[in-house]
């Protein structure tokens, strides 16, 4: 009788076991996947398509987060095409942020884009502020982590490789 008690556990677990396996053993290319969108995912949509460049000067640096926008670091910009609230990021390093400050001239390279059908943002992939280019954005439109100013100079490029690389060999 006792042997029968310890049987009946045993194969309910070997059962589950069992179809837990079968059901892993199914290829995952058996399920249909979701149609592919391009900008889908997190935060608003970057159209590369509809890229536009800007020149412009800085009329305000709002940090603080607005309910609504974009999180992350904003520049109020002005210029002949008008006025523009240019969405730069969290990631920008140091060196970057504080160059940023109202009255100075940039040139901006990004998408429009409109979050929840509201306000127009102007979503930065790149940004020269002082004769130094900084890629915010990669050519999809994520935001790219800790990106460094490029100078414009030539020969200047090696010196940063070198440096990224851990010094000269």
């Amino acid at each position: 009788m006792s042997r029968n008690c310890l049987t009946k556990p045993t194969r309910m677990i070997a059962g589950l076991l069992t179809a837990l396996f079968a059901v892993l053993a199914i290829p995952l290319g058996a399920y249909a996947a979701p149609e592919s969108r391009v900008g889908r995912g997190f935060g608003p949509v970057y159209d590369a398509a509809h890229e536009i460049t800007f020149n412009g000067t800085i009329q305000k640096v709002v940090t603080k987060h607005v309910a609504g926008s974009p999180a992350g670091m904003h520049l109020l910009v002005a210029g002949p095409q008008g006025q523009f609230d240019a969405h730069v990021g969290s990631f920008l390093n140091k060196e970057t942020k504080e160059a940023l400050h109202a009255g100075v001239p940039v040139q901006i390279v990004g998408a429009m884009t409109s979050l929840h059908g509201k306000k127009s943002y102007l979503l930065v992939r790149e940004l020269t502020v002082d004769d130094k280019t900084v890629t915010v954005r990669g050519k999809n439109g994520a935001l790219l982590l800790g990106q460094s100013a490029r100078s414009q100079r030539p020969g200047t490029e090696n010196k940063l490789l070198v440096k990224l690389n851990g010094g000269a060999r």
